[in-house]
């Protein structure tokens, strides 16, 4: 049985500490704390939302929240004291500019992706993806100048938004079968000395090296060579595990 969702996250009146609780809430009855005066439509929706997984339920949400609140209301639900609240936020802002270009997209939700929540954060690269994902001629390089921001948050973000098998999203198997076409993202980070940085780079190699493993094994060789620095050889510990 499923344990139930801390009192005051549920309530959203504070952040969740852990995945786990983030998990546990009841997405209705967030809404009814946070927004005592939604219109039942709205609450039908959430309450619908809830057999969803949990990216579909972001997604849902977000839909519906934009329909029946507007874009105003979403961006202050963007600042809500609550993550998983500034979570429908921000998934909300993405459904309200569908036709939005990949560099105004991900300058969109840079805030979110640079958040003090470590929720938020897998959130704004999640709202994101199938967008970024279905452009990739666009997506890659708009997300390539952002490795050379000074927060290693948002480099971050520029790393896991496109990996090929991202954790609750769905596989883009453009880049499980042509990987080389992400280096424009993964060069300019091979040698980052933030450790959350070189996870995410080696999570993105060990996603590849799945189903490109001949492609993985030489970028490694040729990283070692021109990259001799721990950072590297960190990143490739990680990025080969599988092989």
């Amino acid at each position: 049985m499923a344990k139930p969702a801390d009192p005051a996250v549920q309530a959203g009146l504070a952040e969740a500490g852990t995945l786990a609780q983030i998990l546990a809430l009841d997405h209705a009855a967030l809404l009814d704390a946070v927004l005592p005066e939604a219109p039942e439509p709205l609450r039908a929706a959430v309450r619908d939302a809830g057999s969803l997984g949990i990216l579909a339920r972001m997604q849902a949400v977000g839909a519906a929240l934009h329909h029946h609140l507007g874009p105003d209301a979403c961006a202050g639900l963007a600042r809500h004291r609550s993550d998983t609240v500034r979570g429908w936020g921000w998934f909300a802002l993405v459904a309200g500019r569908p036709s939005a270009s990949a560099p105004d997209l991900i300058d969109l939700v840079v805030p979110a992706a640079d958040d003090a929540h470590f929720g938020v954060r897998e959130w704004a690269w999640l709202c994101v993806r199938e967008r970024l994902a279905g452009d990739l001629d666009a997506g890659i390089p708009a997300l390539a100048a952002l490795t050379s921001d000074p927060s290693e948050r948002i480099r971050r973000f520029a790393c896991e938004a496109l990996r090929p098998r991202g954790v609750w999203a769905r596989h883009i198997a453009a880049l499980k079968t042509r990987p080389e076409s992400a280096a424009p993202i993964l060069e300019p980070l091979r040698a980052d000395g933030s450790r959350y940085v070189q996870d995410s780079v080696g999570n993105w190699i060990n996603d590849a090296a799945k189903t490109s493993p001949e492609w993985a094994t030489a970028l490694a060789a040729r990283w070692a060579q021109e990259s001799p620095t721990p950072a590297t050889q960190r990143i490739l510990r990680r990025g080969l595990r599988s092989l």
